[in-house]
């Protein structure tokens, strides 16, 4: 009875020492196929390497100037009687701007001719005299040039009252008023700005070493830091043959176009001029080049793995690098996550963009 009882107990032992080391079995063949399965896969972004044309640009910065400007001084002392412009307005070349008080030239306008009259007798009547011999010719002389001497006081007279009226001098906008009606003005203050907004000119001064890239009629693009929204064009006008030996930089003048008015002189600009252009080339992204130690670099996919190869870049434009050597069209290159990479890494793209 006891013998069998002892049997049985042996049994179970055995049996239940096998399933324990069945299921350690298991477990560990479990575990490491749990192993096999979480090996570094890094999740990536990728772009198929493409053709197109690609732009290399002079990028700088400039203040607006305008080229017509001009400073409108008062060429007579005086009283301001009337102001007939403000700032900000329009006006034609030779248009008044203000009116001094001009009495006591035209006084001196009438004074004169009152003079004149006397003399235009003495005159006439000394050239008489002296046609018939009656007077010597160093009198008939002294009265004409008497006469002629008063001629040409009333000229500056009558000049002094038409520069009573203060007039513009080119054509523009009324940029600046430094006059109110009732200030003293004397000869030669300035009392006006007037700017003529349309052209409006950036000049620009360039390194030497882009020289060769700088020509006439180049075009430019302008954004204005104050109109961030709006792009404007201009073209080089003209390109200075010296090169400034202080700065080592040379003088670009460009002409911008803006028929609405919209820039103003002052204004802070940027600027690009496009020098060149490869057309059906290859491109990548910017975000998938790598650069270190003066090589660089991108990662390309090949079987769900990630492989760095060196490149030669070429023009880069504001999103895109042209690549001269080391890719084929339709090479496939990670743009984000490549900073986790490394040659042969297990790689799952989650997102690939193709040129459409």
């Amino acid at each position: 009875m006891h013998s069998s009882r002892g049997l049985v107990t042996v049994v179970l032992m055995v049996s239940v020492i096998g399933f324990l080391a069945s299921s350690c079995g298991n477990e560990s063949k479990s575990n490491n196929k749990s192993k096999r399965d979480t090996t570094n896969v890094i999740p990536i972004e990728a772009v198929a390497v493409s053709l197109g044309d690609i732009t290399a640009n002079y990028n700088t910065t400039a203040t607006l100037e305008a080229e017509g400007e001009a400073n409108v001084v008062a060429k007579v002392n005086g009283i301001i009687k009337k102001l007939y412009v403000e700032e900000g307005d329009m006006v034609k070349q030779g248009q008044a701007l203000a009116k001094l008080e001009d009495e006591q030239y035209v006084y001196e306008v009438k004074r004169i001719e009152a003079n004149m009259k006397r003399l235009l007798n003495d005159y006439q009547r000394n050239k008489e005299l002296y046609d018939k011999k009656l007077i010597s010719a160093e009198t008939y002389e002294n009265v004409k040039y008497q006469y002629e001497a008063e001629k040409a006081n009333l000229d500056l007279a009558k000049l002094q009252v038409a520069y009573c009226t203060i007039r513009a001098p080119i054509e523009g906008v009324v940029s600046e008023r430094m006059i109110k009606a009732g200030n003293m003005v004397s000869t030669n203050q300035i009392v006006f700005r007037v700017t003529d907004f349309s052209p409006l000119w950036a000049i620009l001064y360039v390194p030497e070493h882009e020289m060769r890239k700088i020509r006439l009629h180049q075009p430019a693009d302008l954004v204005a830091d104050a109109i961030p929204d709006k792009l404007f064009t201009g073209v080089i006008e003209r390109i200075s043959p010296v090169v400034d030996p202080s700065t080592g930089t040379f003088k670009v003048t460009v002409i911008v176009n803006d028929k609405t008015g919209t820039l103003k002189p002052g204004m802070f600009t940027r600027i690009k001029i496009t020098h060149d252009t490869h057309k059906n080339t290859l491109m990548i992204p910017k975000s998938a080049l790598l650069s270190e130690d003066g090589t660089n670099s991108v990662y390309v996919i090949n079987n769900n793995m990630s492989f760095k190869r060196e490149i030669e870049p070429g023009y880069a434009s504001d999103s895109h690098i042209e690549v001269i050597r080391g890719l084929k069209e339709g090479d496939s290159v990670v743009t984000i996550g490549q900073s986790s990479l490394k040659d042969s890494t297990r790689i799952e793209v989650i997102n690939m963009t193709r040129k459409k």
